[in-house]
């Protein structure tokens, strides 16, 4: 294997663990934050005893969340150096905006609420969570403009073989990045909200702490139905703007190849890029992808074979983790609908509480479904239209790039035990009397 392949390799396993704890974060704080924002307003200990234990399990999650997160700035350097000088100028100041202005406001206020139980009022203690819950948001915010730029690059000029800034409002407030943080910070909230709900379910079904956990359970059912709802119907803007933007990435998304009007959606396909066509097609709905792209069951969708072949992302990869994703984004919005009809008869419904623990792990793999759909889509450009992957690696030996690559498989595998073990350990011994 060359440099380019293992340098992607060492991104995307960085990259994906890391995302196993950022939307947990998301979530789980604002999750927290209500939990105790209602003991301030009832003073009812259940809701202090739910605040602090959450909040327990946030605290892991968010620690090993750091460090598994910065490395991903090292790679920058490290592995993508021709990248970094080609768009450093627009990329490294988002990226320092969003270390200096959330990242660190967020970490010292974790350390006050952590640490300020006995020292703070009730109510500056609640404070110091919202505050943590809205720097957590705003820290996402910086990475998904920065990762916007990647996917539609406005706002810069080409200067002495660079790309520099020329328009930083632009940047910030262009389509394609509010679209990806209307889409990826509910994400998060359904992974959060599943989370609860899951580990809720656990205790419900072996007549644990009922109380404690059917309010934890509701509080989880309701941002995870809402958000799952949100998410589902935001993609839909979200396919309209690639349609315009990334064209290339839309037909891979559903293995469209002919350039037709009334453009149709299968539910299933067999893509095969060699030969430019779908080997199997299933159930196909007529008209569902032009309506998605352009609001117009009639309009005409650019097929992937008006594309160079170079210029063609992996449709395999693209096509199966879109729908696999659509398919799980389903799922959340029927199992919350179906709580909501048992929500007064949970541990009388084994069923759904065994659905909803087997469910925990459904929304990561969504989030990472969606990650791999989104980059893979943009390939073969690391920058869209302007620097293609190939050129942005850094000239160093693949030996080197291999060894770094087995030493952060090994260093993750063992953060990720123990994060994941522990937050198991506390979610199991439940509530502290």
């Amino acid at each position: 294997m060359n440099a380019l392949l293992l340098s992607r390799m060492q991104f995307a396993v960085a990259t994906l663990f890391h995302f196993l704890f950022v939307p947990l974060t998301l979530g789980l704080s604002i999750l927290v934050a209500v939990m105790e924002t209602q003991y301030v307003r009832t003073r009812d200990p259940e809701y202090l005893a739910m605040a602090k234990f959450w909040g327990k399990i946030f605290l892991i999650n968010f620690v090993v969340g750091v460090v598994t997160g910065i490395t991903l700035e090292f790679q920058f350097g490290t592995n993508w150096s021709r990248y970094s000088h080609f768009v450093g100028d627009v990329f490294g100041s988002l990226l320092a905006i969003e270390a200096t202005a959330a990242f660190f406001l967020e970490s010292t206020l974790i350390g006050v609420w952590a640490f300020g139980w006995k020292k703070l009022s009730p109510k500056a203690h609640m404070v110091c969570i919202w505050l943590v819950a809205g720097a957590s948001s705003l820290s996402a915010v910086w990475i998904l403009i920065a990762n916007a730029f990647m996917q539609h690059p406005v706002g810069y000029v080409i200067r002495n073989g660079r790309a520099e800034l020329a328009d930083f409002l632009a940047v910030v407030t262009q389509k394609f990045a509010i679209l990806e943080i209307l889409h990826t910070i509910p994400s998060g909230w359904v992974v959060s909200a599943f989370f609860v709900m899951g580990i809720s379910a656990w205790h419900l079904l072996r007549k644990n702490k009922v109380s404690f956990f059917t309010r934890s359970f509701k509080m989880g059912l309701v941002m995870g139905l809402v958000a799952s709802l949100f998410v589902f119907a935001e993609g839909h803007f979200q396919a309209a703007d690639l349609a315009e933007k990334q064209p290339a990435k839309l037909a891979a998304m559903d293995a469209h190849w002919e350039t037709e009007a009334r453009a149709p959606i299968y539910l299933f396909t067999w893509p095969d890029q060699d030969n430019q066509k779908n080997a199997l097609e299933f159930i196909r709905l007529p008209g569902l992808l032009s309506l998605m792209a352009f609001h117009d069951v009639n309009a005409t969708v650019r097929g992937l074979r008006d594309f160079p072949r170079e210029e063609q992302p992996p449709v395999w990869v693209v096509n199966l983790t879109f729908k696999l994703m659509v398919f799980l984004g389903v799922w959340f919005i029927l199992i919350t609908l179906w709580a909501v009809l048992r929500r007064n008869k949970l541990t009388e419904s084994p069923l759904l509480l065994k659905s909803f623990l087997y469910s925990i792990p459904l929304p990561y793999v969504a989030c990472a479904l969606g990650w791999i759909m989104a980059e893979m889509g943009r390939q073969p450009w690391i920058v869209y239209g302007l620097m293609k992957t190939s050129d942005a690696v850094s000239p160093v030996p693949a030996v080197h790039v291999g060894i770094t690559t087995v030493g952060f498989l090994i260093l993750y595998g063992l953060l990720g035990a123990v994060g994941f073990s522990l937050m198991a350990t506390t979610a199991k011994q439940g509530p502290q009397e």
